[in-house]
Parts: structure tokens; C-alpha cells; sequence
């Protein structure tokens, strides 16, 4: 490719002089690019398809640069079709060598045909899956019908973007794979109010997506005055990175990365990603807090909520989740959610919010409790977000409660609504739900960057939520003498509840853990910490190793990195997987005894293909990346 267009390769030329083409094409290319076609037809020579189909390409540039739209249509349309045939047609299977660079050359040319025939059809607004399409050129008239290959429905994509136009900034890695097919960006279109599920996906959400073109059979094998059909495919990466073609398996070409780097920057989730307006100013994040997901809900695989820390928000996630979901092995079992909170408010309190937020989310998208993945989920917390994830699998008993009276709640006085708050905030169960929980940098002592100046501060420039401080104030306002602890209730700040005298973790540490739940710790201790924290410090700057430290954990990972980049670094990374994929090991085993007994004795079933519910596509042409 050149500033000037594309030009003939040396090796077409070569094919255009070894027919005698060369002066023909220089004179009148129109009548070149027949003459190839009827040699086609009388030699199958995939050097003559090759050539034909460069050629197209190359006069197709030309006639869209002068403003002939229905000519390059004509145009990509040749090269597509015949690039298909070089790859699939049974009339090369002898003579076609996939160890011939001219065999990729021939995968660019079909993708790049597609891409720019998919970019004349959007800017003439012919491009909408679900939808067939007469196109009409100088020379030929064919068929295009549009199929969505995924979880989506057709309705539900406002615009496409195409992922060359754009380059990554906001993530480390680019996750891609090679092959077939034009790598999208699916901008979402928000769904129904009325729909509860429609709060758990942000607004401007883009999905990854992957347009093939099935072309149609060669001239020869169509009946007289049929109209050539091709089939336009827009398929979901994540559920499938293969096709059949002809008999083939054929890898797609895809680009995770790009969507999500795309989602990243719109002005709608810059909007939302406010992690010093969720420090200082909780009460105005609270509106938005939640559990989001970034990919279609999917009862068949495995959640993996990641739940930020102090001062952050989820897109301190976005590198990791990248990364992981480029396994096939990760993103085949795993869908990824993230939880938005105020961070400036008491972690105990956020720990509450999420019990509560878990809770609806299982009601919303599995009211009967049928999805078996929701009872295995696994929890990432980074720093304070590893001490909201522990809460969740914890059993209170009475402790909580009498960390702030000695009194039972049976004496508390005022509105049943704000007792039946605080209550639930002093007493819970864990959640069933929840069986591995890793956490990252995370204080489970408490930490000295709680110190008296930064407690100051906190006070000073946090403004804790008005709703979530108002039970505190009016049970403290309701019950003189009964709280004996009531700062904990109406002005402690995130800050406040991280010091590591805060009563909160010595009852923590010893409270009663689900039996059912798994714990992983990954650790950072600088090998040469700066100058601020000292030459003596053991930890990652900001959290002491014998804070974060835990001898209840399954495993426990020490990194060299420093608190804020701890959980991005490669290492961290790879170890979740390691855990990921041994959770996984461990949810396959267990579910096929389950499955097993509910079968009952005597039954033809495979217990080896039930146990493990592998994603399939939607369409039988699609393949999953384990094929």
C-alpha cells in the first residue's frame, strides 16, 4: 500500500506476461480483467485467480478515488469473489500451497476487499445485520443478506466503527488474531428502561465484532439467470474464533482490544469513571454505583467480579481483563464484571452496598437460580476492594454489633426502615454464592498510611454520602446511650476505617469463614522502596507485608511492584489465570458428580461431556477456540 494506491505486484506482472496480458491490461484493463476470467475458466490456474483478484483490488482503488462508487463495488466485488475461490474453490485443491506467501497475500486481498466494500456500503447506509441487500453495479447485480452469528440481536447496535482506524493508548497490550474476516467495533444501542437488566450495561458500550462474506458458487454451477447470493456473517469472538468454510475450519480475524480501548474514551464511560469525585465526594457516585458488565450476560459461564480499591474505579481493571480474556482457555468459561462504589465512604459500609447489589443481581438474571456458574463466582478485590470482597464470606454472628453496643438490637428505637439498615449491616451470612475470593494488595490489618494527617484530611475534604450517613445519624439521634461507638456510625470516612486500630479488623480477622470459599492472596514488597516510606519498609509503599499477609489462603504470591501497579503487572496477572483455571479444574469435578446423581443410576448420559457446559455458537458454522 502506498500514499498513491495500491500498485501490481511483480509477480502478477509475471502471470500478465507469461499469458501475453501485459499490454492488454495497460491498454484497456477492463478487457484484461474478461480475458483473465475466461482463461480461468478454460486453465484453473490459481496464479490467474491471484492476479484477477489484484488487479480488482487495485482498479477498485482507483475508481473509488475518483468518486465512481458503483464502479469499485464491481470492482472489490471481483476481487472477493475470486480470493474466496483461490482459498476455497475444489478446483485448487491440488495446486493450492499454504506455505506460499502468496497464500496470505490472498487472505489480505479477501479481507481488505470486504473491508472496503463494507465501507462503501456504510457511508451509503446499506448496513444493518438482519436486513438483504440488492446491489446493483455497471456489470453485475447480487444478492446480500446480513446474519448476526452471536448473542445479540440485530436492533441492538447503533454503529459500526471499523478497528484500523483507530490506535491504542489507554492499554498496554493489543490482543489480536490472524485470519479471515473485517474486526469491528459494535457501538451498543441503550436497550428499554423498562428492562432491569438493562442497568448492569453502561451506556456507549462497544462490543468486539467480526464480519465474513460467504460468497457465492462460481458462474458455472449457478442456474441460468440466478442472481449470485452472499452471505454477510457478524460473528462474537468471544463465543467463537473459527468458522466452516467450505469444508474448512477457517480462524477469524479479531481484535478484542481495540472495542474495549474504544469504549474506554467515549465521552459516556468518562462521564461515569470519576475516582477522585468517588474519594471526595462519595454522594455523587453513589447514583451511579453498581455491578456492570462489559459483555452479555451468559448463564453458562463462570462471573468474575473485580471490585476496586481507595481512590480508583474499574478502569484500574481493564488491563488485566484485557489480558486474561485473550485465553481462549479464560474467556470460553469467564464473563468479567466490575463494581463501582464511593470510596471515600467506610469500606464495611461499601461491603454492605455490594452484599446488597449481589444479591439483586442474581434476582434479576436468574430469579429461579438455575445458572449453576452464579454459584461458583469469584471475587478480585485490589486493595480496599480485596476487604469488601473478604466481607462477603463472612459470618457476623453478634461481633459487628457489639463493636458499637453492648445493647441488643431488639432495644434500637425509631423508623423500622433505617433500623432494619443498620441492622443488616451488624448482621449477615455469607453469601453462598461467592467460592474463591483473590485478593490484591489488600490491608487486612489496616494500614499506616491511615495516619492521623491523612485522617485529618479525610474529614476535611470528604463529604460522606447524605443516605448512607442519615441511618446512623437518626439511630445515634433515636438512641441516646445506646451506641457507645457512634463516630463509626456518622463520620467515619474510608480513610478512618483502613487505620489499623479500627476495631473492624481485629472482629473481622476472627470472624467465621464460609468452609465452601477459597482464598488467594497476591502480595507486593519492594526490593528498593523509595526514600518516603524508607530503606526498612517491607510492602509496596502503601500496604505493610504483615498487613496484607494471610495464613487462612489457599496460595500467596509476593511481587516486586508498588501498591497502585501491583495487580496490573504481569505476574499478577498470569497468577489469577493460574487460579482461574484451577477454579476451573475444581468446578468441572464437582458439577459433573452433581450431575452425575441427578441423572440418576442407570443413565446413558456422558457425565464428561455434562460437567463441562463448553460455549457454542449460535450458527453450526461457528467453531469455539478449543476446536
Amino acid at each position: 500500500m502506498r500514499l498513491s494506491g495500491p500498485k501490481v505486484s511483480d509477480r502478477t506482472w509475471s502471470t500478465l506476461r507469461r499469458y501475453g496480458l501485459e499490454s492488454n491490461y495497460q491498454t484497456d484493463c477492463r478487457t484484461c480483467l474478461s480475458n483473465i476470467r475466461r482463461l480461468i475458466h478454460e486453465t484453473p490456474d490459481p496464479e490467474l485467480v491471484y492476479a484477477l483478484s489484484e488487479l480488482a483490488y487495485v482498479e477498485g482503488k482507483k475508481s473509488e478515488r475518483a468518486g465512481e462508487v458503483s464502479d469499485a463495488l464491481n470492482h472489490y466485488g471481483i476481487a472477493l469473489t475470486n480470493s474466496y475461490d483461490y482459498l476455497f474453490s475444489d478446483a485448487y485443491v491440488n495446486t493450492r500451497n499454504p506455505y506460499d506467501p502468496q497464500f496470505r497475500s490472498v487472505c489480505n486481498l479477501y479481507n481488505e476487499s470486504l473491508e472496503d466494500t463494507l465501507r462503501l456500503l456504510c457511508r451509503e447506509n446499506r448496513f444493518q445485520p438482519g436486513q438483504t441487500y440488492t446491489i446493483r453495479t455497471p456489470e453485475r447485480e447480487f444478492i446480500v443478506r446480513t446474519e448476526m452469528r452471536g448473542a445479540w440481536k440485530p436492533s441492538e447496535f447503533e454503529r459500526y466503527e471499523f478497528v484500523s482506524d483507530y490506535d491504542i493508548q489507554t492499554l498496554r497490550n493489543r490482543h489480536t488474531t490472524y485470519g479471515l474476516g473485517v474486526p469491528l467495533i459494535a457501538v451498543r444501542r441503550a436497550g428499554s428502561e423498562s428492562d432491569h437488566r438493562e442497568g448492569y450495561y453502561p451506556e456507549g458500550l462497544s462490543y468486539a465484532v467480526t464480519a465474513m462474506m460467504r460468497c457465492p458458487t462460481p458462474r458455472e454451477d449457478r442456474k441460468p439467470g440466478e442472481t449470485p447470493v452472499c452471505v454477510l456473517e457478524f460473528f462474537d469472538p468471544l463465543q467463537a474464533n473459527q468458522i466452516q468454510l467450505a469444508n474448512h475450519w477457517v480462524p477469524l480475524e479479531t481484535d478484542l482490544t481495540t472495542p474495549l480501548a474504544f469504549f474506554l474514551d467515549s465521552p459516556e464511560y468518562r462521564e461515569r469513571d470519576r475516582p477522585t469525585l468517588g474519594l471526595v465526594r462519595p454522594n455523587m457516585v453513589e447514583e451511579n454505583r453498581g455491578i456492570f458488565m462489559l459483555e452479555p450476560y451468559d448463564p453458562n459461564r463462570i462471573p468474575v467480579l473485580m471490585v476496586h480499591g481507595l481512590w480508583s474505579s474499574p478502569i484500574t481493571w481493564m488491563d488485566m481483563f484485557n489480558d486474561l480474556r485473550s485465553f481462549p482457555e479464560i474467556r470460553e468459561r469467564y464473563q468479567f464484571w466490575f463494581y463501582l462504589y464511593p470510596s471515600g465512604q467506610p469500606f464495611w459500609l461499601s461491603a454492605t452496598q455490594l452484599r446488597t447489589d449481589l444479591a439483586e443481581m442474581r434476582q434479576t438474571f436468574d430469579p429461579m437460580g438455575d445458572d449453576r456458574p452464579l454459584d461458583d463466582m469469584v471475587l478480585v478485590g485490589h486493595s480496599m476492594g480485596g476487604l469488601l470482597s473478604r466481607f462477603q464470606t463472612i459470618e457476623s454472628e453478634d461481633k459487628f454489633w457489639k463493636i458499637i453496643s453492648d445493647r441488643p438490637p431488639e432495644e434500637l428505637q425509631g423508623p423500622e426502615d433505617q433500623k432494619a439498615k443498620l441492622v443488616s449491616a451488624m448482621f449477615f451470612h455469607p453469601n453462598q454464592s461467592v467460592s474463591r475470593v483473590i485478593t490484591i494488595g489488600t490491608p487486612h490489618r489496616g494500614s499506616d498510611f491511615a495516619n492521623s494527617i491523612t485522617k485529618w484530611l479525610g474529614e476535611t475534604f470528604i463529604k460522606l454520602p447524605n443516605m448512607a450517613m442519615s441511618v446512623g445519624r437518626t439511630m445515634v439521634g433515636a438512641n441516646p446511650g445506646l451506641f457507645r461507638n457512634s463516630h463509626l456510625l456518622t463520620e467515619a470516612t474510608a480513610i478512618d476505617s483502613l487505620a489499623p486500630e479500627s476495631p473492624i479488623f481485629e472482629v473481622m480477622l476472627a470472624a467465621d469463614r464460609s468452609p465452601q470459599t477459597r482464598y488467594h492472596n497476591i502480595i507486593g514488597v519492594l526490593k528498593d522502596p523509595p526514600l518516603i516510606v524508607g530503606s526498612k519498609h517491607k510492602g509496596d509503599g502503601v500496604v505493610e507485608y504483615a498487613s496484607a499477609t494471610m495464613n487462612d489462603v489457599e496460595s500467596e504470591l509476593v511481587v516486586d511492584a508498588d501498591h497502585v501497579s501491583l495487580h496490573m503487572t504481569g505476574q499478577a496477572i498470569f497468577e489469577v489465570r493460574r487460579i482461574l483455571l484451577k477454579h476451573l479444574q475444581e468446578f468441572d469435578a464437582k458439577n459433573r458428580v452433581a450431575l452425575q446423581t441427578e441423572s440418576g443410576p442407570g443413565s446413558n448420559a456422558d457425565p464428561a461431556h455434562l460437567a463441562t457446559p463448553i460455549r457454542q455458537a449460535s450458527d453450526i458454522s461457528a467453531a469455539t477456540a478449543t476446536r
